[in-house]
């Protein structure tokens, strides 16, 4: 009876460990989850602006919907291509390597990688910067780290949006695809943390400025292993590296078809 008292006087006095609040499939926890994501937030390095802008951060509904219904990446590869305009993207792109050759060249001497291969993500992903996203980059993004469906994948890009609010990278305004992708090239936030350059010298990487998404985009592919002066297409050393960038298969191939028309 006392071994049995002393363990209880210990339990109660050995302080609690708060169990995580629980990811949701719907908008009802998803503030309580913020309050228990902000110690988690803090823990990682997340200072006063980005638990702010966190906060601040509202469930992003269409951002649930886009996430339930990713239809095209199921396509075929001709008819993927053929709904992203594959064929005008490199119409386009032959034209803008050929107004500003030794932008891209610069590019390709600082880093490895062919002019095509930049080019083609910048028109797959924004159209060459012609519509960057309509959905708050934050809220967006702490939608999905809230999310059950894919909450381990998502809750460090969430924390990487939170450190770029800290570093003035991008603010609560700041707006991107649904999925929380930003800038001209829709860098996940922790990529965005992680690769972004400073390319124009003006202290600040900013990926709705072109000269930095392009160059931080570089900057990724050759930190994830671009080897200079070698092939890209499926089977080529490069490949593995541009499947670095997109996890669907029609993605990879269309980047890797488009860019070599684009150089060729």
């Amino acid at each position: 009876m006392q071994r049995f008292a002393i363990l209880l006087a210990l339990a109660l006095t050995v302080p609690t460990i708060a169990a995580p609040a629980p990811c949701g499939n719907t908008s009802s926890g998803f503030e309580v989850w913020k309050k228990d994501f902000a110690k988690q937030a803090k823990r990682a390095g997340v200072k006063k602006k980005g638990l702010q802008a966190l906060a601040q951060s509202q469930y992003a509904t269409r951002t649930i919907a886009a996430d339930r219904n990713q239809k095209s990446f199921k396509y075929s590869l001709d008819k993927f291509m053929r709904v992203r305009g594959a064929d005008a993207i490199v119409s386009q792109g032959r034209k803008r390597k050929a107004r500003n050759p030794q932008f891209y060249a610069a590019l390709e001497r600082q880093y490895g990688v062919p002019s095509g291969v930049l080019i083609a993500i910048h028109g797959m992903e924004t159209g060459f910067g012609n519509f960057m996203g309509d959905s708050q980059v934050v809220s967006a993004i702490t939608t999905l780290a809230y999310d059950c469906r894919r909450s381990d994948f998502f809750i460090p890009h969430a924390i990487g949006a939170l450190k770029l609010v800290d570093q003035g990278s991008i603010t609560t305004r700041t707006q991107g695809a649904k999925h929380g992708e930003l800038g001209h090239t829709q860098f996940l936030p922790g990529n965005a943390l992680t690769y972004g350059v400073d390319a124009t010298g003006d202290g600040q990487v900013d990926f709705y400025n072109m000269t930095d998404a392009l160059a931080s985009t570089a900057n990724f592919l050759r930190k994830k292993g671009w080897k200079t002066g070698r092939g890209y297409q499926p089977g080529q050393p490069n490949f593995a590296v541009i499947q670095q960038w997109n996890a669907a298969s029609v993605y990879q191939q269309s980047i890797a078809i488009m860019a070599a028309r684009i150089d060729g």
